[in-house]
């Protein structure tokens, strides 16, 4: 038999089930909505990404993120003209920051996630309200020029994290020889550093500076000028959650035309034991408000 009559009989059947498929696909997120109806905002919030998501001695989340959120907070107060909103927190690991997200437990993640291409498929990000770079920790006495520096050293990545990402493309070229370790957070990773456990510990610049500043060990290990990747930090909601994520950026487009995010700014990144300078992208970004993706600087991979 021709397979004609076939063909024919699935191109009419496409329309039907495009009709049927596109509700789902397209449904609308409406997370306002839920806000209006409960009078509650999800949070999620790390524990232990300072200066950005921690929580301090008080057992209370906070950081230059959970300050911007709580801000975002406040317009979503002013759209909806619910003074009474209640704000519930919820810790995220690296690893659940997505599934965590799209599962509904949490309405917005404010940590110190990098604005990919690849997790843009699966979420939408707010404007960029940090730029970081990708580096490396060392010991003050090995210096990390070029990438092929840390060949034949164990080098601690982060579950989850771009920096894991980009090490295991890299595993398969040029730090072949390297040998990779994942940990679970931050802290295990830095922790297996000062132990001797691995020579070199990758991640991004300002999480590294803050680990180190919370632990003043800055006599005794060092970030390497080499850097790997450009890092836009922003706010992440569920893909398609429109209403909600203009609100957080309306939030922060009147921050930073007003200039309060400078005081801000500096409340985080110049104090007593942490002093990072606002870097070029980071300022250009207040300025031109944006949502670009994060590269690598390494040609022919991606983060």
């Amino acid at each position: 038999m021709s397979l004609f009559p076939a063909r024919l009989l699935c191109a009419a059947m496409i329309p039907l089930a495009s009709a049927l498929v596109v509700p789902s696909v397209q449904a609308a997120v409406d997370t306002m909505g839920k806000i209006r109806e409960t009078r509650t905002i999800m949070i999620g919030v790390r524990e232990a990404v300072p200066p950005f998501s921690f929580v301090n001695a008080r057992k209370q989340p906070t950081g230059y993120s959970v300050d911007l959120c709580m801000n975002a907070v406040e317009e979503i107060k002013r759209e909806l003209k619910l003074p009474d909103i209640k704000v519930q927190y919820k810790l995220v690991a690296g690893p659940e920051r997505i599934p965590k997200l799209l599962a509904g437990e949490i309405d917005l993640e404010c940590g110190s996630t990098t604005n990919t291409m690849a997790r843009q498929e699966k979420v939408d990000f707010s404007y960029t309200f940090f730029v970081a770079g990708m580096r490396v920790l060392t010991n003050s006495s090995l210096h990390v020029e070029t990438v092929k520096d840390l060949k034949n050293l164990p080098v601690a990545l982060t579950k989850g994290s771009t920096s894991e990402k980009l090490f295991k493309q890299l595993a398969d070229g040029e730090l072949r020889d390297a040998k990779l370790i994942t940990y679970e957070n931050n802290g295990e990773a830095y922790k297996a550093l000062k132990e001797g456990k691995v020579r070199a510990f990758a991640q991004d610049d300002s999480l590294l500076q803050g680990l180190v500043s919370n632990d003043k060990t800055m006599d005794t290990l060092s970030v390497s000028r080499l850097a790997l990747s450009v890092e836009p930090y922003a706010v992440m909601v569920r893909k398609g959650d429109t209403a909600l994520l203009a609100a957080v950026d309306r939030s922060l487009a009147q921050l930073y035309s007003s200039g309060e995010i400078n005081a801000l700014y500096d409340k985080w990144f110049n104090t007593k034991t942490l002093t990072i300078k606002m870097g070029r992208l980071t300022r250009d970004s207040f300025v031109r408000p944006n949502k670009q993706p994060g590269v690598a600087m390494v040609l022919g991979h991606s983060i």
